[in-house]
């Protein structure tokens, strides 16, 4: 039976859940056509962090790192050639809620770019992390999260691994939990309830993310498998699942320097991810990421294998 390990702050096991080798079916032919094909998978053991990072992980790591997030560094001439001088600031998306029903044709509408928006000032200029403290950190790309993984002795999960624990040794079913989005009534995960991008009904306070472990655990004890935010893993995005065998692994596979080009798989779906709009609160749900960007709603969390 898969347990939470609790341990000194040095254990690097701390707050981690023990996954056992199996074995699982793999995407969905009923959904988005990159979740194709359904298939069989085989999973080694491994360790993953009960829940995603927070801010104040986060934090600990940049201070004891002095690590500058990508979202905190402005991008040079070189790297773009064809920016204005006053694009090349530094910052990150955030989701701005619209006063009221907008097309969902184009996500620039509820989605910004904000100056100075980053992991410690989430919303931009101004804001802070006072009373987020066990939310999940988010703003961070890529190589940010591997350089937390590494300072903390641990890895990103692939694709595959993410989503085996996902299910959290359940045979397939709609939802991580089962067939129904809210049995009874009672939400399972933090999504967005009401019609998307204006009209949120959750109650006041959760309009973005909530504290880690704030909705019931999985099988295996992980919490915040869905929903919150969204979670970077080692794969390299594919459109669909055919023919990718060697990139679903790519955990295995030797590190590159990374470009602006290059786009890694996330997994989990979100806070605003919404039946009106995108249903990709379900464990075969995918999305391809550029490396470089970040958002008010993507984080992480880490594993160790062996």
């Amino acid at each position: 039976m898969p347990r939470v390990h609790r341990a000194t702050n040095a254990d690097p096991f701390k707050d981690m859940v023990q996954i056992p080798a199996g074995k699982f079916v793999m995407g969905s032919d009923k959904h988005y056509p990159e979740e194709r094909p359904a298939h069989l998978e085989h999973v080694s053991g491994f360790w993953m962090d009960q829940h995603p990072v927070t801010n104040a992980e986060f934090r600990r790591f940049v201070r004891d790192t002095g690590h500058q997030t990508v979202a905190e560094i402005a991008p040079t001439i070189e790297e773009f050639p064809d920016a204005r001088p006053e694009q090349l600031l530094s910052g990150s998306l955030v989701f701005t809620q619209t006063d009221g029903p907008v097309p969902l044709d184009n996500w620039q509408r509820w989605w910004q770019w904000v100056p100075g928006a980053t992991w410690k000032s989430p919303l931009g200029p101004g804001s802070t992390l006072h009373g987020l403290e066990r939310h999940p950190v988010v703003h961070v790309a890529f190589e940010d999260a591997r350089a937390y993984a590494e300072w903390a002795g641990k890895e990103l999960a692939s694709e595959v691994e993410w989503e085996y624990a996902a299910r959290g040794g359940r045979a397939p079913t709609e939802f991580a939990w089962g067939d129904e989005l809210e049995p009874r009534g009672r939400s399972m995960a933090n999504t967005w309830r009401g019609e998307f991008p204006w009209q949120n009904l959750d109650p006041p306070g959760r309009e973005r993310t909530t504290p880690v472990g704030h909705y019931r655990e999985n099988d295996w004890g992980l919490v915040d498998m869905i929903g919150n935010v969204w979670e970077w893993t080692t794969s390299t995005w594919t459109e669909s699942h055919a023919g990718a065998d060697a990139v679903a692994h790519s955990c295995c596979a030797p590190e590159s320097p990374l470009t602006e080009s290059d786009r890694k798989v996330m997994k989990g779906g979100s806070h605003i991810c919404a039946p009106s709009y995108c249903r990709r609160y379900r464990p075969p749900a995918r999305q391809g990421q550029s490396v470089r960007s970040s958002t008010s709603h993507l984080g992480f969390r880490c594993v160790i294998r062996g």
